[in-house]
């Protein structure tokens, strides 16, 4: 696996799954990964938050093994955990950092900025420690 703190290449069309699914979950946080290799993505997996809350996510467990071994059956890694703050900020809130569960990947944020959703990129080192990285958008 390559070093994701330097970047998370992505497609329109990946960014655009993400916006929709995080659009139609606008009342609670929608959650979900991204499986590629090196620092490419491929795929786009959704994930249910168990949670249904505005404020946090907890993936359905059955959901995340079954993304797990996806990934793995179609030979990547899991590169980055997205899930959205219907409600809040474009960065990891005190929560993300308290409920952290892999340290070392990126997390994408998606965020309403003027009703429009954005999405931001955070290399999320430690408990403590988040670095925002380039979405970089690919034509592949």
């Amino acid at each position: 696996m390559s070093d994701l703190s330097s970047g998370l290449i992505l497609t329109q069309e990946h960014l655009a799954q993400m916006r929709a699914e995080v659009a139609s979950r606008a009342t609670e946080e929608a959650c979900g990964l991204l499986a590629g290799q090196g620092n490419h993505v491929q795929i786009v997996i959704p994930v249910t938050n168990i949670l249904h809350d505005p404020f946090r996510f907890r993936m359905d467990p059955q959901e995340e093994l079954n993304a797990f071994l996806l990934a793995e059956r179609q030979g990547y890694d899991i590169l980055a955990i997205y899930h959205s703050h219907p409600h809040g900020i474009s960065r990891p809130s005190l929560t993300d950092f308290a409920e952290l569960t892999f340290p070392g990947i990126v997390y994408l944020v998606w965020y309403q900025e003027m009703d429009i959703w954005q999405c931001r990129g955070y290399y999320m080192q430690s408990a403590s420690k988040a670095d925002e990285i380039p979405l970089i958008i690919s034509t592949k």
